[in-house]
């Protein structure tokens, strides 16, 4: 009896652009300042793309080449190549193949994931499933924003959020039993107006009316969304656990994305974990927490420094067009 085929993550690789926007840059824009922003949020600074016509590709395929080089692969050796991102270069074609286009994976093939900061994981679940598939063998998953690109620099509620990033992930078939053991993905579709970005859809397309009331960029009701995603991700995080028969015991790693420290404070208590197994308590973290995807990544590159990838749970969580919640069990 052959073994069940596993998705492991054999490479890790992250990009933020070179340009910060501090705190203390944002007090000069709207009101607020970096005590406010650091007791909520944590971010102490986020990463910025700037000059004309860059997009999201722009920063995948420095992601990815840098996770190619770890392993030691070629691009032609891709199998599938999958982006999760709400900030793609355009509405088509997909910028997953015009990352591939750029990197030279000429044997790959690849689409996007719009779930917001929750479609890392829903990437990273679908990539798993063509791995165990046993169909192919080296799968890209990629996690990207230019949320400045859809961010209102006169909205507090955002602006003091969001960054720029991208991160990537190698899987590859394991029969050892370790790699991706568990997911457990949610979605409720009736949180929609709470965060989202109203205008460029087919409801509402570009028109000189959308523009002029500011729609094209991301709108969020704070009290609402930090409402459902205390509770959300405390659930998932418990349901998932309790599903495994482990307890924050076990967890030798915390990786969430949300750029709220009372979020990830009550996901911790609620699963018994100590602040010391957060990814949130390092330094490191506090420049990219607002980068979307790129925080799970840098903590992601934590852990595997600190050999603590073999159990860790890896958490994302948003509204956006819906709400999202998600958990992976690694």
């Amino acid at each position: 009896m052959s073994a069940k085929i596993g998705a492991a993550i054999t490479a890790v690789a992250g990009y933020v652009p070179e340009d910060r926007l501090t705190n203390f840059d944002l007090e000069k824009m709207v009101d607020t300042n970096d005590e406010w922003i650091r007791t909520r949020t944590g971010i102490e600074e986020r990463r910025i793309l700037k000059g004309e016509g860059r997009g999201t590709s722009e920063m995948i395929v420095p992601a990815v080449q840098d996770l190619l080089r770890k392993r030691g692969i070629d691009p032609l050796e891709i199998d599938c190549l999958i982006v999760a991102t709400v900030t793609p270069d355009m509405v088509f074609p997909a910028t997953a193949n015009i990352v591939c286009d750029k990197i030279g994976a000429r044997n790959a093939w690849g689409y996007d994931v719009s779930a917001a900061c929750s479609g890392f994981l829903f990437a990273l679940t679908q990539g798993t499933a063509l791995i165990e598939s046993g169909r192919y063998k080296k799968v890209v998953v990629v996690g990207a924003d230019k949320m400045s690109a859809i961010v209102d620099y006169t909205d507090r509620a955002t602006c003091i959020i969001f960054g720029d990033g991208a991160g990537a992930v190698l899987l590859e078939p394991n029969t050892e039993g370790t790699g991706v053991l568990d997911s457990l993905l949610k979605t409720d579709g009736s949180g929609g107006q709470y965060l989202r970005m109203k205008a460029g859809g087919s409801a509402y397309p570009a028109s000189a009316e959308t523009v002029a009331n500011r729609e094209h960029f991301a709108y969020q009701e704070g009290q609402a969304v930090f409402k459902f995603a205390v509770k959300g991700m405390a659930d998932v995080s418990a349901e998932l656990l309790e599903r495994n028969s482990l307890t924050g015991e076990d967890i030798s790693w915390l990786v969430p994305h949300q750029a709220n420290l009372r979020i990830i404070d009550a996901t911790a208590n609620r699963i018994g974990l100590p602040r010391e197994k957060s990814n949130d308590q390092h330094p490191e973290i506090r420049k990219h927490n607002g980068s979307n995807h790129p925080a799970l990544f840098v903590g992601m590159g934590i852990a595997t420094e600190k050999r603590r990838l073999h159990c860790t749970c890896c958490l994302r969580w948003r509204f956006y067009m819906g709400r999202h919640t998600g958990e992976v069990g690694l």
